[in-house]
């Protein structure tokens, strides 16, 4: 079976795992991975990253040149996948940009006038309702008139895509896992919390994303600025267009020198930052100020680095979106959007079982 699939997200090798894995687990299976040859990741990431050939056995990852660099749904890829596509002739084509993508129109197109006869399966995040304007609502019913299936990232998205029409077969499956090799209880490296003034008496609050409204930080910033006879810091791995108003409100409410700023991490090097904290948290916050060209509104689609903290065994404190998260299963603390308080308490309990070893 040969399988080819197309994303943005296996430009980096910490995400190729599983289909490296897929590619091993039988003789007659051969994955190829086509990727961007360049692309901005941001989050906490804001370095371009220029992609390279890698072949391991019946595994590879082809970078192939692209047009838009850090926009999902206009990224589509220039004359050189015809090519690629000849040449490894697929059954099986995946594209992971969504629903609406140019990516996907692209592949599904070149697949019937190439003759591959292979099966067209697109992947989705998406997890909120929406309604498109032409051109992109022809966009989006070419691609899902002409997939033979879908792999919608959570509960949200799967429902969404029914109410858009599609009759086909949904699978509800995250898009990534966690390397345990990698993310592990290491405890905190000393050299780290010597370098950002880190007391062993310090309980030490983490995030890891982007800086932008939608993810609940002013709320949590709040919610520190309440503990501040506690001695705790806040640790922000990641980089993003609310820093500023988010430095300036630290300052306004007494905590900046509590706040240890980190920028421009890869994503394997994010380990350590995690084993640092005494808890994570991720409070986002669903927003419909958040607009691109097909969609307005954003609500948290999984929050993956909770299950990367929860593989390091760091206490989460997350969202609860229905089948959107690992906590709805009953890990992590749900916080209704605004209870600074309600952080106060979990923050408290959390360190009170940390001091006695729980």
């Amino acid at each position: 079976m040969r399988i080819l699939v197309a994303s943005h997200t296996y430009i980096v090798d910490i995400n190729r795992e599983k289909f490296k894995i897929l590619a091993s687990l039988q003789p007659d299976i051969e994955v190829t991975v086509v990727v961007p040859q360049r692309w901005k990741p941001g989050g906490v990431q804001n370095k371009i990253i220029e992609t390279e050939f890698y072949q391991k056995g019946s595994f590879k990852v082809i970078p192939v040149s692209n047009f838009s660099q850090n926009n999902q749904g206009l990224l589509s890829f220039g004359l050189d996948l015809i090519k690629v596509l000849q040449n490894f002739r697929p059954q099986i084509i995946q594209v992971e940009q969504g629903s609406k993508s140019l990516a996907c129109a692209q592949l599904i197109l070149l697949n019937k006038l190439l003759k591959l006869k292979a099966k067209n399966i697109l992947f989705t995040w998406w997890n909120l309702p929406y309604q498109l304007n032409w051109p992109v609502s022809l966009l989006e019913n070419y691609n899902l008139q002409h997939t033979d299936g879908i792999i919608a990232g959570n509960l949200d998205g799967a429902k969404i895509l029914r109410q858009r029409g599609y009759q086909g077969a949904v699978k509800v499956m995250p898009q990534l896992g966690v390397d345990e090799t990698l993310f592990r209880r290491t405890g905190k490296d000393a050299d780290l919390s010597s370098q950002f003034g880190i007391e062993p008496t310090d309980f030490v609050v983490g995030f890891v994303g982007r800086f932008v409204e939608e993810k609940g930080l002013l709320t949590l910033a709040e919610a520190l600025a309440g503990l501040k006879k506690s001695s705790w810091k806040w640790l922000l791995v990641g980089q993003g267009k609310l820093r500023t108003r988010l430095a300036e409100k630290c300052i306004e409410w007494g905590i900046s020198d509590r706040i240890i700023w980190v920028e421009s991490v890869s994503h394997e090097e994010i380990p350590p930052y995690i084993n640092l904290m005494n808890c994570l948290v991720l409070p986002s916050q669903t927003s419909y100020k958040f607009k691109t060209l097909t969609t307005v509104g954003w609500k948290e689609q999984f929050g993956h680095v909770l299950i990367e903290a929860m593989a390091c065994k760091i206490p989460v404190i997350g969202f609860r979106l229905r089948g959107n998260s690992p906590c709805h299963r009953g890990c992590g603390v749900s916080i209704p959007r605004g209870k600074c308080r309600g952080f106060a308490r979990v923050f408290a309990a959390i360190d009170g079982a940390a001091a006695v070893g729980g």
